[in-house]
């Protein structure tokens, strides 16, 4: 078992640069991390991730999906967090940003399914575009659990991005990289277009993943 107090201090350094990066904004975006195979922690609903402290951290059993401090009510989009834990033994943590470029694609109806930024391949495999479901609601992991084995990334329609990782730097390093790889595609669109590594280029990356990845 993971130690309580480390983890939610990892949690709000996690929460702090993502507010400073600009992959979010006010009171937008959650963060989780496993803590043991029975609970999770996560962030409170309703704060600015800039300003959190370890108060703002709540425990939540994935038996009965209720917060073990009664006082902290956990983030609206704590079903999302809970969903893939139970569909991932793997994950150690959850990510759910508002990161603008890669939004806008999210808004515009595209995914980032082709090969096109080695980095990106080899990081965070293709990026699925998950049909809208209703934020703070069961149907936004219904609609998100054909994808969540197969992919670790995944941008939700008209509403952000989402990304999972055996730590919570590998969730925030998929997110920022997530980001930074829209930026980059957008740019090449404005230039001219987006060449595609060859194909085999993109599947020796794509070996490379897997190997690193692991079963989930």
């Amino acid at each position: 078992m993971l130690d309580r107090i480390r983890l939610a201090t990892e949690i709000v350094r996690v929460s702090h640069r993502l507010y400073e990066r600009g992959l979010i904004a006010g009171a937008e975006g959650n963060v989780s991390a496993r803590l043991s195979k029975d609970v999770i922690l996560a962030t409170t609903a309703g704060a600015c991730k800039g300003d959190i402290d370890e108060t703002h951290i709540v425990g939540i059993s994935l038996h009965d999906m209720q917060p073990i401090e009664p006082n902290r009510i956990p983030s609206t989009e704590i079903r999302m967090h809970l969903a893939l834990y139970h569909w991932r033994p793997d994950v150690m943590a959850v990510v759910h940003a508002h990161p603008p470029v890669a939004t806008g694609f999210a808004v515009a109806g595209e995914d980032f399914m082709k090969p096109v930024l080695p980095e990106l391949v080899y990081l965070m495999g293709a990026v699925p575009l998950v049909p809208y479901g209703q934020p703070g609601t069961d149907e936004l992991p219904a609609r998100l659990e054909p994808f969540a084995r197969e992919h670790d990334v995944f941008l939700l329609a008209n509403h952000g991005a989402t990304a999972v990782g055996k730590s919570l730097d590998e969730a925030l390093h998929r997110m920022e990289s997530l980001e930074q790889g829209a930026r980059i595609i957008l740019a090449a669109r404005q230039v001219g277009r987006v060449n595609e590594l060859p194909p085999e280029s993109a599947q020796a990356l794509h070996e490379l993943r897997v190997a690193r990845r692991g079963p989930s």
